[in-house]
């Protein structure tokens, strides 16, 4: 299959992992099928070049908005369209439901082949106190109805998200026609794994995110005070909310207690994993959380907020109410005290990975996917016009 691949930024070569889910699944989709990545504003200039079995053809648009934006999508169909000319796509498939879904799905309808979109974040909510989300604005909201409405499979990656999407094709603007297929985003299962030997140490918890108002790492510290002493937090990730996640600390007299690790290069983040006992995700919004996959593929559970993939599968850990900080304190403790049930928990949760979360599986499953719609597709062109 000939597969083109719209994102808004791609790795620059194989050193930068830029979207480092998205860098796997293109690299095992190329190992199979010819792979075209599109990718409008990252690297910041325009080049076409390979990275990881694709061809990408990089627009380098940067951050722009406005009538630059405009005139960004403009280009990207006319690429897309010479792109098809050179070598006609099967389909094309936009990772984030907002302007690469636009446009492949503008795209699709131009040139006559099938679409997919994957919702890969904010698309379907708005979190009015801290600004984050896609449902804020009447041209965000449109940006993303197009991209729903003009693709032949919507893909979502956890029941929480296909619920928030079904909310908004309830509002009768987004057609369904059940185009929704659940396909999580695998991790790397041969580079996320367990230990070789026992060095985890109990009573450790890791969280992993970047320090952003919708990632919560403030009811986790609530949380913090509410464990026993002995219990520490390592916090992986940068970002504007870490001077008054310090603060806040301080405050609570836990700074003893939890390392501000900062940013951490994808490919070490392993080792950090295999020295916890317990993943903790406070986000109040998740469309999978490929961090709990990360964990659980190095033998980790997860305790969880009620949004993303966690919900779907109790193998990979338990879930408590968005902010409850009692309640997220009560789950780590109920796991941590519980050495041989904490022992089973990590063992399913790799085994999870194994059966059903590998990259592999991912892309087993968009494959068939493809297949289905661009038989679909070839089928559709020999019915007569007047049939």
């Amino acid at each position: 299959m000939h597969i083109g691949i719209l994102l808004p930024g791609f790795s620059q070569d194989e050193r930068d992992p830029a979207i480092p889910v998205q860098l796997n699944l293109v690299r095992e989709l190329a190992r199979r099928d010819s792979v075209r990545v599109l990718a409008l504003r990252y690297p910041f200039e325009r080049r076409i070049y390979t990275v990881a079995g694709a061809e990408v053809h990089a627009l380098g648009a940067g951050p722009v908005r406005g009538l630059h934006r405009l005139k960004l999508w403009a280009d990207a169909l006319i690429h897309l369209r010479q792109m098809h000319r050179k070598q006609p796509f099967d389909l094309l498939h936009a990772m984030w439901a907002d302007e690469t879904g636009l446009i492949a799905a503008w795209a699709g309808r131009w040139l006559g082949i099938p679409v997919v979109v994957s919702v890969a974040g904010g698309e379907p909510v708005w979190l009015a106190d801290i600004g984050y989300g896609l449902q804020g604005s009447a041209f965000s909201r449109w940006t993303i109805r197009q991209a729903l409405n003009g693709a032949d499979r919507i893909v979502v990656a956890s029941r929480y998200s296909q619920c928030l999407i079904e909310n908004i094709i309830g509002t009768g603007k987004v057609s369904s026609d059940g185009k929704m297929a659940y396909i999580p985003l695998g991790v790397d299962a041969a580079h996320f794994r367990p230990a070789l030997s026992s060095g985890s140490n109990h009573g450790k918890l890791i969280h992993v995110a970047s320090l952003i108002g919708v990632k919560d790492q403030a009811t986790l510290l609530r949380a913090m005070t509410q464990l026993p002493d002995h219990i520490t937090l390592e916090i992986i990730g940068e970002g504007p909310e870490r001077a008054r996640l310090e603060l806040l600390t301080a405050a609570l007299g836990i700074q003893h207690r939890v390392q501000f690790a900062g940013a951490v290069p994808h490919q070490e983040l392993p080792k950090h994993y295999q020295r916890a006992s317990l993943h903790v995700l406070t986000s109040r919004h998740e469309g999978q959380g490929m961090v709990t996959l990360e964990a659980a593929a190095c033998g980790l559970p997860t305790v969880s907020t009620a949004v993303g993939i966690v919900p779907d599968d109790p193998e990979l850990g338990v879930y408590v109410p968005v902010g409850d900080d009692a309640a997220l304190a009560g789950a780590i403790t109920a796991l941590l005290e519980n050495t041989e049930q904490l022992r089973a928990r990590s063992r399913n949760a790799r085994t999870a990975v194994e059966a059903c979360y590998a990259i592999q599986h991912t892309v087993t499953q968009l494959r068939d996917l493809y297949r289905d719609l661009t038989s679909q597709s070839t089928e559709a062109s020999f019915i007569p016009a007047n049939h």
